[in-house]
């Protein structure tokens, strides 16, 4: 699996460089998000935007990383330009719970926001 980690101030940006989220890379994915999750950030951002298809283990993968998050008072953002993503958390009604946005800039002003 092909991935950057990116850390500031508290903050961590996961960019997958992968067209697929699915069961090919959803365990792989899972152990990076709960290494990340049990170091000091309090948000992380998956950058997705290079990602085109989603399936429920990749879903998986990121219902593991809010959770973790949240148990400690952290937040999560997805980056979805391409809209794959939102299509399937729409599906499993995650709409609400997950920030999903189109830009990694629309999710540093989510941040900032709150």
């Amino acid at each position: 699996m092909k991935f950057t980690v990116d850390k500031e101030n508290g903050l961590a940006i996961f960019h997958l460089h992968e067209s697929r989220l699915d069961s090919t890379n959803s365990a792989e994915a899972k152990s990076e998000f709960l290494i990340l999750c049990q170091s000091s950030i309090e948000v992380l951002i998956l950058d997705f935007s290079e990602v085109t298809f989603c399936d429920s283990s990749g879903l998986s993968a990121i219902l593991l990383a809010e959770r973790q998050l949240r148990e400690r008072d952290g937040g999560l953002i997805v980056v979805d330009s391409s809209g794959k993503v939102r299509s399937l958390f729409e599906i499993a009604k995650l709409t609400d719970i997950i920030p999903l946005v189109a830009t990694l800039e629309e999710a540093r002003d989510l941040i900032i926001e709150d």
